[in-house]
């Protein structure tokens, strides 16, 4: 069953004396109980997006539904009752500094009609939820960065949500802290059975607790379907730049010179795939040296991912047969150039005296055309 659904939605700025489409004609499903993501880079409408599903933004064009109602047109108290339902994490915290971790929570209980007698015991309640009852009476300069989203988690539970909507949760976190938030949220999904909504533009969120993930570049939804398939058979550029950011891996100019003869492949492959001794099995029945030069795996919930730089050597006909039997078990075959590859010293060595730090990377980095895209997506007006 749906929970969310947008239809054909749109949402047009007029700022400066210039229009600016920032979502254009966007469809998307969330279902219920799923943890539902919307990726990409900034200044794509992510948030813009996500900030129509509560109102925060009305479409232009295009309508909203939660639990099949359309409530796109909703105002006064159907509004207000209808964004009781729906708790919003910000990536700021904006929590209030001078009330207490107590009386943060507090504030929304008030808004969403409770009574004063039940304050307390509700706001413990939610406390002990993200582990923080015994920090009722702390203020917010207190916390650590964890603590703070923690809390701000607690006060969007506070009128029993059925949607939970977190923009940037974990941006302003660090990875050990991201992994205790992301666990949080996980834990609240299954165990309040609420649907959540998350933005980012961390892949490390997406394999984390992602169901199925939408993403977005210049307004639009480019890809969308369960996060596995999604990352692991990438079709779109854009998300192809983000899996190739996430699980790119090069080598140094000066280790590629220094090779013997053979084949350079970087190999892509997937789910029970990474699990097979391809490598030696091929290496055995070919009679070639199969030298694995560099690697990556990431898990996408319990299902991997992996990248792999490998030298094919030994007679050519040998090598051929072996890259023919290699690229039918895999899901990406690519043939690098070596030569390519070799010169990334050579123009760092060139660019050098003109200030251009880290510029021999650019020869070996098969995403450096898209961080030149991502510079110009940054300039996008986005909400």
């Amino acid at each position: 069953m749906s929970v969310i659904e947008l239809k054909d939605v749109h949402v047009t700025f007029h700022e400066g004396g210039k229009t600016v489409e920032a979502v254009k004609g966007v469809n998307l499903l969330a279902l219920d109980g799923e943890i539902y993501g919307i990726v990409g880079y900034s200044g794509a409408g992510k948030s813009t997006l996500v900030r129509t599903i509560n109102l925060l933004e009305r479409p232009t064009q295009g309508r909203v539904f939660i639990d099949g109602e359309d409530i796109t047109d909703a105002r006064g108290a159907r509004l207000r009752e209808l964004r009781r339902k729906i708790g919003f994490v910000f990536q700021g915290f904006n929590l209030v500094g001078n009330l207490t971790v107590g009386q943060n929570i507090q504030f929304a209980l008030k808004a969403g009609g409770w009574k004063r007698s039940e304050w307390r015991e509700r706001t413990l309640e939610l406390l002990r939820l993200v582990g923080l009852e015994d920090r009722i009476d702390s203020y917010p300069s207190g916390l650590s960065g964890g603590q703070k989203q923690r809390v701000a988690i607690a006060r969007a539970l506070a009128n029993d949500p059925k949607i939970l909507l977190c923009d940037e949760a974990t941006s302003a976190l660090d990875l050990e802290t991201t992994q205790d938030i992301l666990a949080l949220l996980r834990r609240i999904n299954r165990e309040l059975h609420i649907t959540i909504v998350f933005i980012t533009h961390q892949l490390e969120v997406a394999k984390e607790i992602f169901d199925h993930v939408a993403v977005m570049e210049n307004g639009r939804i480019v890809e969308q379907g369960e996060t596995f398939d999604v990352f692991s058979a990438p079709k779109h550029p854009t998300t192809k730049s983000l899996v190739g950011r996430f699980l790119g891996i090069t080598l140094p100019p000066r280790l590629v010179r220094s090779l013997p003869a053979g084949e350079l492949v970087e190999l892509t492959y997937r789910g029970d795939d990474a699990l097979e001794p391809l490598i030696s099995d091929v290496a055995r029945s070919r009679g070639v040296s199969v030298n694995v030069l560099h690697g990556n795996v990431e898990y996408f919930g319990a299902r991997p991912i992996g990248v792999l730089i490998v030298l094919v050597s030994g007679e050519d006909a040998a090598v051929a047969a072996a890259l023919d039997d290699i690229r039918g078990k895999v899901l990406k075959f690519e043939v690098l150039d070596r030569d390519e590859l070799a010169a990334g010293d050579e123009a760092h060595d060139g660019e050098e005296g003109n200030g251009a730090e880290g510029a021999g990377d650019k020869t070996i980095s098969s995403t450096d055309t898209d961080k030149d895209n991502d510079k110009d997506t940054d300039k996008e007006v986005t909400r």
